[in-house]
């Protein structure tokens, strides 16, 4: 356990430039604060985020970057000011360790929309100190961006609860599509479409995955529990499916047509957007207008909403379907990802690796 009074080293795996490629890196963390959590990292998800980022695919990125931001781990220390969390529980970091905390968004407990917020990493703390993610030993955060780990779940299971579960339980929760009985449809069979069956399936929705090809068909139906598959190229089929959804949740992370989506909703169908793009997607209007849809976006999810996801996914008792990897296996684990190698997310057993090497 560290001092107060002292300032940390810690070791994590960085991209030093735009190849992408992680290493060790050492440096040091903040003292920790009054408010301050300070945290030995258990597990840590992947995300296909950390891909556009240690790529600079965004244009955006700094380096070196430690990425990362589905952090388990164990709480070592708490500043003086902190009363939710103790000494030894199992706590979970998601995507933000910041917000300004006065502006519409944060004061109505959606800090994900705040203007200044401070991601997990790739960005600078108020005091000007770059922020590093979750491929590393251990964290300090602020600890209204902690949050508490129900018993008797899994900690390499919450991972990629923690941007992948939340990111479609928010917009579910946001846009009233919680009540049982609904016809959804997941665009996409990545890490966080994977998460969207599951919760619309326990929400009692009728799901159905929507995907470029049969590859996943078995293991959407069987593995997953969808009640259907489409396979967007095939015209009969998709044509059939016209006006059956009431929401798509759209996960592909790369250029695609929003037409033949479109026809697939009912009338105030929404599709909500989720992957990352970095080409303008275009649509014709009349696919809008004629059925009064909605094109829409969301993003991640709020603490108040990852503390409630978390409480759903016990009652329910919900499993992901994961790949626990070690740190010496991260490159690998990118390129896997790449190329949509991987079922369903990638879990890096940061405890259980020798950082250094």
């Amino acid at each position: 356990m560290g001092s107060l009074d002292v300032e940390r080293t810690t070791v994590g795996w960085a991209a030093t430039d735009p190849s992408g490629i992680l290493a060790p890196y050492t440096y040091t963390l903040r003292n920790t604060g009054p408010d301050d959590v300070y945290i030995k990292i258990h597990y840590c998800g992947i995300c296909h985020t950390d891909v556009h980022q240690i790529k600079n695919d965004l244009g955006m990125s700094n380096y070196p970057m430690v990425p990362g931001h589905e952090m388990v781990g164990e709480v070592l220390e708490v500043g003086s000011n902190v009363t939710r969390f103790s000494v030894g529980e199992i706590v979970g970091v998601g995507l933000l360790v910041g917000c300004c905390k006065s502006c519409r968004a944060c004061e109505s407990d959606i800090e994900q929309y705040c203007n200044k917020k401070i991601w997990s990493y790739n960005d600078v703390y108020t005091d000007g100190k770059a922020t590093q993610g979750g491929f590393a030993e251990a964290t300090v955060v602020e600890q209204k961006f902690v949050v508490k780990i129900p018993e008797g779940l899994a900690a390499e299971q919450v991972a990629p609860l923690l941007c992948a579960g939340v990111t479609v339980y928010s917009p579910l929760s946001h846009f009233g599509l919680k009540q049982s009985g609904l016809r959804g449809g997941i665009l996409g069979l990545g890490g966080v479409g994977h998460m969207g069956v599951i919760v619309a399936k326990a929400m009692g929705h009728h799901v159905t995955v929507i995907s470029s090809s049969d590859k996943k068909k078995k293991e959407a139906l069987e593995d997953l529990g969808a009640d259907d598959f489409l396979v967007s190229s095939d015209t009969i089929r998709m044509q059939e499916a016209a006006d059956s959804l009431d929401y798509i949740i759209d996960t592909v992370p790369v250029g695609h047509p929003l037409e033949p989506y479109l026809s697939l909703l009912k009338l105030d169908g929404k599709l909500i957007l989720m992957g990352v793009i970095n080409t303008p997607l275009q649509f014709l209007t009349p696919m809008v207008m004629i059925g009064r849809k909605t094109i829409t976006g969301s993003f991640v999810g709020s603490i108040k909403e990852t503390e409630e996801m978390l409480e759903f996914w016990k009652e329910k008792g919900l499993s992901s379907m994961i790949e626990i990897v070690t740190m010496d296996y991260i490159n690998k684990a990118f390129e896997r990802l790449e190329k949509n190698d991987v079922r369903y997310r990638f879990v890096v057993d940061v405890k259980g690796s020798k950082l250094d090497e």
